[in-house]
């Protein structure tokens, strides 16, 4: 797998990290299909616990197609993180052009019960076989 970057954002002492990566074993470009992995670092920076509620993704092809997913928690769970912890999972991506964009939020509640958005870095997906279209 190619590792294509590391993308940050923090949010309300949350930091993401996200870090995608060309998945050539799950491609097929003769048939414009293209795989990504990414894996994303949810840490807790703040003083106080924090749960991951849900997500939205907005999954934008080579082509300015834009998908929308959003959906209970992360990869099956709803991470609770401690001041000072973290979450780190891996997911997928597919998409019919060589290159795209991802982003989104998650919801998380603190707990005090305020739920608030957490910004997801927004990270290209690059093939290697097709110059970077959208960074």
């Amino acid at each position: 797998m190619q590792i294509a970057g590391m993308y940050t954002a923090l949010t309300r002492d949350i930091l993401i990290t996200a870090t995608p990566a060309y998945s050539a074993e799950r491609s097929e470009p003769a048939e414009n299909r293209y795989f990504w992995t990414y894996t994303i670092e949810i840490a807790n920076h703040g003083p106080i616990q924090v749960q991951l509620l849900e997500r939205l993704w907005r999954i934008t092809d080579a082509n300015g197609r834009v998908e929308t997913v959003r959906g209970p928690g992360v990869v099956g769970e709803t991470p609770i993180l401690q001041p000072g912890e973290s979450f780190r999972y891996t997911s997928g991506c597919g998409l019919g052009t060589a290159s795209g964009l991802m982003s989104g939020s998650y919801r998380m509640i603190d707990a005090k019960g305020r739920g608030f958005d957490v910004e997801i870095p927004a990270f290209s997906l690059d093939s290697p076989l097709e110059r970077r279209v959208l960074n």
